[in-house]
């Protein structure tokens, strides 16, 4: 698997009419959704299913966003979303994402503080060791 393994994970996303405002502009807050699938992506592709976290009761939720929106993607457009991690501790993580154009131009960036939890209680837990060790690689 450490083909897979990239400090700088990409995802691609097609902004459809129904992610759009009444101008054709992705409307502000569907750009959190746009780095949620890229932030499940990447740890799809490390091998890390979120459905089996969440029969072990376990599952990541976001406590904290910082978004700076620097220009406006439009109505089917195709937009590349950067994600690496720039902070990881025993029960979160922070990770910093970007949203650019097909041709290169700096839409969105966001710092995103995602922290485990133990769903039945709702209270912080260590990431699992099998987690940790596959986040550690791409630190």
């Amino acid at each position: 698997m450490s083909d897979k393994k990239l400090a700088v994970f990409e995802h691609q996303i097609r902004v459809y009419y129904e992610d759009t405002d009444a101008g054709g502009i992705v409307y502000y807050a569907n750009y959190l959704k746009f780095l949620e699938r890229a932030r499940t992506e990447w740890l799809r592709a490390l091998g890390i299913e979120q459905d089996g976290l969440l029969e072990r009761s376990i599952g990541f939720v976001v406590k904290r966003v910082e978004m700076d929106n620097h220009a406006p993607a439009r109505f089917n457009e195709l937009l590349s979303i950067q994600s690496e991690i720039v902070e990881l501790k025993r029960a979160s993580l922070v990770f910093k994402q970007t949203i650019t154009s097909s041709s290169g131009q700096h839409l969105v960036s966001a710092l995103v503080r995602v922290a485990c939890v133990e769903l039945q209680r709702m209270k912080p837990v260590a990431i699992p060791e099998f987690i940790l060790e596959e986040l550690s690689s791409v630190v």
